[in-house]
C-alpha cells in the first residue's frame, strides 16, 4: 500500500466499512465519514478489536452539506495530515418509482447525496492534495445504473446520480491527470449491504435475495469485503497507471443478455 491517509465517505458499513477494515489493517490512517454516528461508533470499537495496525478518526458528516464537509476534511487533515487517498462512497438508494410520481424534494435529497457528495469529497480531497503535491488517489462508488437500466425499472433518481459519477471520474482523471492524481471508479453489484434491502420489507428479503441471486452469472450476492478489495487495489501502488476506469465487480451483471433464455 502507498496511502498513508485515506478518507472514505459512507464509512461506516456495507462497502465503506469493509473499505475502512482492510485499509486500517494495512497500517494505513483512515478517516471515516458518515452521517449515523451509531454507526461510526460500531465501526470504530471493530476496529479498535482488530488490531493496532492503522489509526483511524470517525467522523459524523452529511456529504450534501459543504460546511460540514469542509470541516470535517479539515478535522482529519488536522489529525493525520495530507490525505492522500479518497473514497467517495457515500449514498442513498431511495427515490424508486416512475419519475411521473416522484416528488421534487426526493429527487434533490438524492442528487445532494449521491452525486453532490462526491463533488464536494473530491473538491476538498484535492484541494489537500494539490496544496501537499501528493500524487494521490480517488476512487468513486458508480453502479451497473450508470450504463444499463435496472431490470426491475423505476430508479429514476438513483441511476441518473450514478450516471453523473461515472462522467465526473472520467472528468477528473483527465484534469488532475497531469498533478500526479488517478480518479477512478469502482463498479458493485447487488451487494449484502443495508442499502441493498433499504427498501425492502423485511418480510420479503429472503425471497428477493433468491430471485437477485438466479440473476446474477456467479449465482450469490456480493460480500462487501469483495467490492472493498477492488476500492484498495485502485487506492494502491498496484494500479499506479489506472486512471479515468471504471473497475466492475459485478458478478458478471453488465456481461450478461437481458432476456434470460
Amino acid at each position: 500500500m502507498k496511502p498513508k491517509t485515506v478518507v472514505i465517505t459512507g464509512g461506516a458499513s456495507g462497502i465503506g466499512r469493509a473499505t475502512a477494515e482492510l485499509l486500517f489493517g494495512a497500517g494505513v490512517q483512515v478517516g471515516i465519514l458518515d452521517a449515523n454516528a451509531s454507526n461510526i461508533a460500531r465501526t470504530m470499537d471493530k476496529l479498535r478489536l482488530q488490531g493496532p495496525e492503522g489509526s483511524a478518526i470517525g467522523v459524523p458528516c452529511d456529504v450534501s452539506d459543504e460546511k460540514d464537509v469542509q470541516r470535517a476534511f479539515a478535522h482529519i487533515e488536522g489529525r493525520f495530515g495530507p490525505l492522500d487517498g479518497l473514497v467517495a462512497n457515500a449514498g442513498i438508494g431511495t427515490g424508486g418509482g416512475l419519475l411521473h410520481e416522484l416528488d421534487y424534494d426526493t429527487w434533490q435529497r438524492v442528487l445532494a447525496v449521491n452525486l453532490t457528495g462526491v463533488f464536494l469529497s473530491c473538491k476538498y480531497a484535492l484541494q489537500s492534495m494539490l496544496h501537499y503535491h501528493t500524487r494521490g488517489s480517488i476512487v468513486c462508488t458508480s453502479s451497473p445504473a450508470a450504463f444499463v437500466s435496472m431490470a426491475a425499472g423505476e430508479v429514476p433518481a438513483y441511476s441518473a446520480t450514478k450516471g453523473g459519477v461515472s462522467a465526473l471520474v472520467r472528468t477528473l482523471a483527465i484534469d488532475y491527470a497531469s498533478y500526479g492524481v488517478r480518479v477512478n471508479a469502482v463498479v458493485p453489484g447487488a451487494t449484502e449491504t443495508p442499502l441493498m434491502w433499504d427498501d425492502v420489507p423485511l418480510s420479503d428479503r429472503e425471497r428477493l435475495r433468491a430471485q437477485v441471486a438466479q440473476e446474477i452469472p456467479l449465482g450469490r450476492l456480493a460480500e462487501p469485503i469483495e467490492p472493498a478489495r477492488a476500492v484498495v487495489w485502485l487506492l494502491s501502488d498496484a494500479s499506479t497507471y489506472v486512471t479515468g476506469s471504471h473497475l466492475v465487480c459485478d458478478g458478471g451483471i453488465l456481461a450478461k443478455g437481458s432476456i434470460s433464455v
